[in-house]
């Protein structure tokens, strides 16, 4: 057992050693969390996407319990995963407003990277294939100045990662340019979304992708393009493409891989009458893809509904507690695979919000890496994600609070 295993699961299993009821789920705490994953005990509706509730009903069901106090409160965090969209008159949105409320929580988050979605302030008009620089223009917008909290201020959007269409190939080196011109130095990847299920979830994808992508010319050729730009690509993908993902990791050594929401295992529709399958097929393709030093890794995302946690049917949202019971297994093989070095700690704010509040989810990471030394959470808090991000201010703040 490594070094970090050892760590983690000597914490772990003293603080979640009795087995737990998830309140109003029936979902097995501690490391029975994953267990009942692979045994199939958990009864829930069926899966409907990743944000069931509307915005709306979701701050009625936040009105069911109060905020928790932040622990840790000075610790330095740099979240490297959110999203900026729509308006109160969407049934889905997250503003800045609402992103301002869940940073007053009391968590020092000295910046954040953001990461696009939603087709957020695309062009209404002009050639298809710049519309997506109104989104960089719309957050450079949003983010002139620094947010002000009672600590200081927080850099929103000190990185940006956009959307640009790699299967396009070699056309997308103006394209590219303009997203860059558009950022004012603050891009600092693509996205492009490569989510492939052939069954129940990927029917619920508004734009499902071909199964193959990955491995077509022309999105190598986007690569290579995205690799001539010295950009990172932000991968969001399901456990059943991470050897995809692997080799176009493996043919771009020079680009930073970023796997999006630890590799997306699925754990509802078909993938939970074959939970063990698909818990051994995502290690291993973990496995692999840390066979390649430019592959990082965001650990988050595990409140989306497509984990099959199970929390966003619960009476109210889950707890820090409830959190870190049911996620730290997850936890566990990023970190032993990867190393502190190549993973950051993510919200993946608004979707997560479907299981648990901001504070919430912070303080369940920081509960689950209690027992790492100081230079190991730094680099999962902030550090790894200034690396990835190249955001060398924030790394200095970082340090000098850490420190």
């Amino acid at each position: 057992m490594s070094y970090i295993r050892q760590k983690l699961r000597l914490a772990w299993e003293t603080t979640l050693r009795r087995r737990t009821i998830l309140q109003g789920i029936g979902v097995l705490g501690a490391l029975g969390a994953t267990r009942a994953f692979a045994a199939g005990q958990i009864d829930r509706p069926p899966f409907a996407g990743n944000q069931p509730r509307p915005t709306q009903d979701l701050m009625g069901w936040y009105g069911t319990t109060a905020r928790e106090t932040a622990i840790e409160p000075a610790f330095p965090i740099v979240d490297p995963h959110h999203h900026l969209f729509n308006t109160a008159s969407d049934k889905l949105y997250y503003r800045m407003e609402d992103l301002a409320a869940d940073l007053s929580g009391g968590h020092r988050v000295l910046g954040t990277v953001y990461v696009e979605a939603y087709s957020a302030g695309w062009r209404k008009d002009g050639p298809e294939a710049y519309r997506s620089v109104g989104e960089v223009e719309r957050i450079v917008g949003l983010t002139e100045q620094p947010l002000p909290m009672s600590w200081g201020s927080s850099h929103i959007a000190a990185g940006i990662v956009s959307s640009v269409d790699l299967a396009a190939g070699d056309d997308i080196a103006p394209v590219l340019a303009a997203h860059k011109e558009a950022g004012v130095g603050r891009l600092r990847g693509v996205r492009h979304h490569t989510a492939y299920d052939s069954g129940s979830v990927g029917s619920l994808n508004k734009h499902q992708p071909s199964p193959q992508l990955m491995a077509e010319p022309k999105f190598r050729q986007g690569m290579a393009q995205l690799q001539r730009a010295g950009l990172s690509f932000d991968a969001w993908v399901y456990h059943t493409q991470l050897a995809d993902l692997a080799d176009l990791a493996a043919a771009f050594p020079e680009v930073d891989v970023v796997v999006n929401h630890m590799g997306g295992l699925i754990g509802v529709a078909e993938h939970r009458e074959q939970r063990e399958a698909a818990l051994k097929t995502w290690r291993q393709g973990l496995a692999e893809l840390a066979r390649h030093p430019n592959v990082k890794v965001k650990v988050g995302g595990m409140g989306m509904p497509v984990f099959g946690f199970g929390f966003e049917h619960a009476a109210k949202p889950a707890s820090s507690d409830d959190l870190a019971r049911a996620w730290a297994p997850l936890v566990e093989v990023c970190l032993e695979t990867f190393g502190t070095g190549r993973c950051m700690f993510e919200s993946n704010f608004p979707v997560d919000k479907q299981s648990a509040g901001y504070n919430e989810v912070w303080n369940a990471f920081k509960k689950l890496s209690a027992s790492l030394s100081a230079d190991e959470r730094r680099d999962v808090f902030y550090r790894t994600a200034c690396e990835v991000y190249r955001l060398p201010e924030l790394r200095r703040e970082g340090d000098a609070m850490a420190g």
